[in-house]
């Protein structure tokens, strides 16, 4: 088929090369522009961008594509059989969905209606879902409101972080929207029941409170590893943690406090015993190495 292909992150890089190997033609590819990122706010290319410049694929980069209607004529104008949509990050207007002759195909990291909007990957494991997924949807105008034409689901481990869901989810992805342009199954409306959304994550959803339960918070850390990062404060001074062990059978008298030297902390039911821990300014490194060069006493409280 004759496809344009819209994505930015490296989630919706395999599902680009999934598409150009199964032998598809490729017209175009939409992305979000080149950015600063970065500590030095060097201008990036996004990673879709790469991935399409090193195959000879023609990019483009809108910043806005909504109201812009020569965009909207440019894009029709690609006579595309369909468009997948990846993880775009721009809201397509009617007159981009209804352009190609089968319309526009998302993958979305859920399976809906669970987990609609910005943040599928790191909401499905915080609260504690048992599995997630892929969905191939036809886009409407809705928040990820369209019907389905196929899903695929994958097991939540207790080791899972947000990094690698989304790794797995995105071959999911990959693998899946090649089958749905070859079998073109029909497309089933979601149900009415078990709607969620996934807000856009902020910095402030990784400040822990130490009041939940351990298993809360060991959910919160591994869900937003690596972006935002869940972090608490000692003496002001911020601290992200990359990896804890829940120990429901061990607490303390107060929330937030170390029950031991070796950064176990009290939660408001059971403990976390935090494994991984970053300064700012420094790599992650093992909890052991940072209370050799820094003590957390027995009694120390976490803000």
């Amino acid at each position: 088929m004759r496809l344009i292909f819209m994505g930015t992150p490296d989630f919706a890089v395999p599902a680009l090369h999934a598409l150009m190997a199964a032998g598809h033609e490729i017209v175009a590819v939409y992305t979000q522009p080149p950015r600063p990122a970065g500590r030095g706010k060097a201008v990036r290319r996004s990673p879709v961008h790469e991935a399409a410049e090193a195959a000879g694929i023609e990019v483009r980069t809108p910043a806005r594509v909504r109201k812009d209607v020569a965009e909207h004529e440019a894009f029709a104008a690609l006579n595309a059989d369909a468009a997948v949509v990846a993880a775009y990050g721009l809201i397509l207007p009617k007159a981009m969905l209804d352009a190609p002759r089968l319309g526009c195909l998302n993958i979305h990291a859920s399976l809906l209606p669970r987990w609609r909007g910005a943040s599928p990957i790191q909401s499905s494991i915080v609260a504690g879902d048992s599995q997630s997924g892929v969905s191939i949807m036809q886009m409407d105008e809705g928040l990820d409101t369209g019907a389905v034409l196929l899903e695929e689901a994958t097991p939540i481990s207790a080791s899972d972080t947000a990094s690698t869901l989304h790794d797995r989810l995105s071959e999911i992805g990959g693998r899946l929207i090649v089958r749905a342009l070859q079998e073109q199954p029909a497309a089933m409306p979601q149900p009415e029941e078990g709607v969620t959304y996934a807000h856009m994550l902020k910095r402030e959803d990784g400040r822990i409170d130490w009041s939940r339960s351990c298993e809360d918070i060991d959910r919160q850390i591994r869900g937003l590893t690596p972006w935002p990062g869940a972090f608490t404060t000692l003496d002001n001074v911020v601290l992200k943690i990359g990896a804890a062990t829940p120990v429901p059978e061990q607490s303390g008298s107060d929330a937030g406090t170390a029950i031991d030297d070796a950064l176990t902390i009290a939660c408001g039911t059971g403990a976390l015993r935090i494994e991984r821990i970053q300064k700012p300014g420094r790599s992650m490194m093992n909890a052991s190495d940072f209370v050799r060069g820094q003590a957390v006493p027995k009694g120390t409280r976490l803000g």
